[in-house]
C-alpha cells in the first residue's frame, strides 16, 4: 500500500500525562486538531500503551497511525518534534499489521470476544498452577502444559512480553506467531512455538475448578475461563507510520542484536 504524499488533516490523541498534554496543546496550535472520524491520519502522543489503545479504538477505520513518544516506553512511537510534521508524516514509512481475535468461553459458558495486537495471554488466578490442553488446527499438539501460563503472540507484539518471558523475536513482516510458555513446569523444557499466522489456536483449561485461569487480549481480560481459541483476523490491517530508518521492521531487527 501505497503512503499518501499529504495528509491535511490531523486528529491528535494524548495520554493523561503533563507531557504529552503539553504537546498535545503546541501541536493543536500549530497544525490544527481535527476530529478523528473526517481525520487523513491519527497522531498518538503518549508511550506504547497509548499507542495499543489508539490502535483499538480506530482498528476498523483504516487510517494510519502516527505515534510521537511523550510517555514512559517508545518502542512503538517515532522522535517528538513540532517541526515539520506534516512533511514527516508524508515521508514516513508504513507497516501493515493484522491482530488476534480471541474467542474466550468462560466458567457460565459465556464467549467474550476481544482483538489483541501485542498478544492473547494465559495465566493462572490462584497459587496453583495452570493445567492447560493445547490444540493447534484442531489437533493436539500437547496434552498437558503446567505452567503459570502461555501466550500466543504476534510479531508487533513479540518484543514485548513474549520477549520478557524468554520468546522469540519476529520480523515484523514474518508470516509467524510466537507461542511461548510462562513459566513452565511440565515439560520443564519446553520453549515454546512457532507457528504459521493462519493457525487456529484453541487451548483448554483442564482442572479449571481447582485451577482457575485469566485469558487477557492486550487488556481486555476474561476471568474463570474454560476455553480459548486464538487466530489471525486478516479481515483487519491496520496502518502504522514510522520515520525513514527508525520503521517497525528496523526496531524489531535492532532488537534480535542487543541495540
Amino acid at each position: 500500500m501505497t503512503t499518501p504524499k499529504h495528509y491535511d488533516r490531523i486528529a491528535f490523541v494524548a495520554s493523561p500525562s503533563a507531557e504529552a498534554q503539553a504537546a498535545l496543546k503546541q501541536l493543536a496550535e500549530l497544525y490544527g486538531n481535527c476530529n478523528p472520524a473526517t481525520a487523513d491520519v491519527v497522531v498518538a502522543l503518549g508511550g506504547d500503551g497509548l499507542m495499543l489503545q489508539t490502535l483499538h479504538d480506530h482498528m476498523r477505520s483504516g487510517k494510519p497511525i502516527y505515534g510521537m513518544h511523550r510517555g514512559t516506553v517508545g518502542f512503538l512511537m517515532n522522535e517528538f518534534s513540532t517541526v515539520d510534521l506534516r512533511e514527516r508524516l508524508g515521508a514516513a514509512q508504513e507497516s501493515l499489521i493484522h491482530p488476534l481475535l480471541m474467542r474466550a468461553t468462560d466458567v457460565n459458558g459465556t464467549v467474550h470476544i476481544h482483538h489483541a495486537i501485542n498478544e492473547v495471554a494465559l495465566f493462572r488466578q490462584s497459587y496453583q498452577a495452570a493445567r492447560l490442553r493445547i490444540l493447534v488446527d484442531e489437533r493436539e499438539r500437547m496434552p498437558e502444559l503446567v505452567a503459570d501460563g502461555v501466550l500466543v503472540a504476534t510479531p508487533a507484539g513479540s518484543t514485548a512480553y513474549n520477549l520478557s518471558v524468554q520468546g522469540p523475536i519476529l520480523p515484523i513482516n514474518a508470516a509467524l506467531l510466537a507461542m511461548t510458555p510462562i513459566s513452565a513446569f511440565r515439560p520443564r523444557r519446553w520453549r515454546g512455538a512457532l507457528l504459521p499466522n493462519t493457525a487456529y489456536v484453541i487451548i483448554e483449561v483442564l482442572e479449571g475448578d481447582k485451577r482457575p485461569v485469566a485469558a487477557v487480549a492486550d487488556h481486555d481480560e476474561v476471568r474463570d475461563v474454560r476455553r480459548v481459541e486464538v487466530l489471525s483476523d486478516k479481515t483487519i490491517s491496520m496502518r502504522m507510520l514510522f520515520d525513514p530508518g527508525h520503521s517497525l521492521e528496523e526496531r524489531i531487527l535492532r532488537e534480535q542484536f542487543g541495540y
